[in-house]
C-alpha cells in the first residue's frame, strides 16, 4: 500500500482542480460556491457522525466518518489557499511541546 501522504497529495491536487469546475458537475465546486459556511456545515455534520460512530463502537464507521471529516477539512483548507502541508508543519512545530504549554502559548497576555 502506498504511503498515506500520496493520497493526501492526490486529494489536494483534485481539490485545486475543482476550483474552476462547475458546481453542477462537481461536489467540491458546489462546496466552494457555497463558501466557508457550506464547507463548515459539512465539517460539523461529519464531526457529529464521527462522534456517533465512536460512541456506538463501530470501528468501520469511525474510519469512514474520519475520512469524510478529513476530506471536508482539506476542502476548507484549499478554499482558504492552505493545504494539509500547513497543518503538517504546525504539528511538527508542536512536536515535543506539552499540550498544556502549547495551549498557554496561544492565550493572549
Amino acid at each position: 500500500m502506498p504511503p498515506a501522504d500520496d493520497v493526501f497529495a492526490r486529494l489536494a491536487a483534485t481539490l485545486a482542480e475543482r476550483r474552476g469546475a462547475s458546481p453542477e458537475s462537481s461536489y467540491v465546486a458546489k462546496l466552494y460556491a457555497g463558501g466557508p459556511d457550506a464547507i463548515l456545515k459539512k465539517i460539523g455534520e461529519e464531526s457529529a457522525e464521527l462522534i456517533m460512530a465512536s460512541k456506538d463502537g463501530r470501528l468501520d464507521g469511525i474510519v469512514h466518518e474520519a475520512a469524510d471529516a478529513i476530506f471536508h477539512i482539506m476542502t476548507l483548507l484549499a478554499f482558504h489557499g492552505l493545504s494539509i502541508d500547513n497543518v503538517r508543519r504546525e504539528l511538527v512545530r508542536r512536536e515535543g511541546v506539552s499540550g498544556i504549554e502549547e495551549k498557554r502559548s496561544r492565550q493572549p497576555g
